[in-house]
């Protein structure tokens, strides 16, 4: 038996229905502070982090050996005095979880299935579709300087796996444009809109990008490249782009975007492939 603990973000609802469409029967599970995109008319199992041996108990009770952890989840607000007796003796790793980097905690809290013979699975598992072949979506091709530009982007979020910063650089001539930090791909592509055009989301049409601010930055150019970092747990945190994401890019006015093939979700690839065509965007899963 599966159970599915879905996030934030489009890949749980893809997920659901799959496995609706598969009927593959599956236990779903949400945090209950954490929100979700979802649309879900289903009974869902609430837990807490301060309750997780409860919760472990119960996916055992509930005849389940699979767990699959799919959108994006943010670090839980903890309430001691909510701790209960089966938690109490995982609290000790949990506290050591919390002062870790996101890849060790998150390979910690696993550890706490594994124990319990429950095998976290990852979201490519279920859909192996969302992991596309490696070459080119859609006609657009880089040129020598965008290969370029995104070797030199593996090897900046190569360096910042030491740091466990981020999984996306935006990269013109070899230089770093922006860095992926906390807040997301989405916020390091708004924050390179602003500087280039001082204009938000919702009042920058497709395809803008217009004089470059006092920083030098070019007006256009740039490239997206996402990765996963060396040794993350891909399992619970695979790195996914998706419509959105090449919206934003075209906002922005990048060139293209490169995904590391087999390690980076595409959600909705068939769309995104038609918007990056519409837009001239190279969309490139490197191998």
């Amino acid at each position: 038996m599966l159970a599915l603990v879905t996030g934030e973000g489009e890949l749980p609802e893809l997920l659901i229905k799959h496995l609706s469409d598969t009927r593959t029967p599956y236990h779903l599970c949400q945090m209950e502070w954490q929100e979700i995109d979802a649309r879900i008319d289903q009974p869902v199992h609430r837990f807490r982090i301060e309750t997780l041996g409860s919760f472990i108990a119960w996916l055992k009770d509930n005849g389940v050996d699979r767990i699959c952890f799919a959108g994006r989840v943010d670090r839980p607000p903890l309430d001691p005095s909510k701790i209960d007796a089966l938690t109490m003796p995982l609290v000790p790793r949990m506290m050591q979880a919390l002062q870790l980097g996101d890849d060790a905690a998150l390979r910690l809290v696993l550890g706490f299935f594994e124990e319990a013979g429950i095998t976290p699975i990852g979201a490519h598992e279920l859909r192996a579709d969302v992991l596309p072949p490696v070459g080119f979506l859609g006609s657009h091709r880089p040129s020598k300087e965008h290969e370029a530009d995104a070797d030199r982007g593996v090897e900046i979020i190569g360096a910042m796996a030491a740091a466990d910063v981020g999984q996306a650089c935006i990269v013109h001539k070899r230089q770093p444009l922006a860095i992926e930090a906390q807040p997301g791909t989405d916020f390091m592509m708004q924050s390179l809109l602003r500087e280039r055009t001082g204009l938000p989301w919702a009042k920058n049409p497709l395809g803008i990008g217009k004089g470059a601010r006092a920083q030098g930055l070019p007006a256009k150019g740039g490239v997206l490249i996402k990765a996963a970092k060396p040794g993350q747990e891909l399992r619970i945190d695979m790195p996914t782009i998706g419509p959105d994401t090449v919206v934003r890019a075209v906002q922005t006015g990048l060139d293209g975007i490169v995904v590391e093939a087999g390690r980076v979700i595409v959600l909705q690839a068939d769309l995104c492939t038609q918007l990056a065509e519409d837009n001239g965007l190279f969309l490139w899963v490197r191998g």
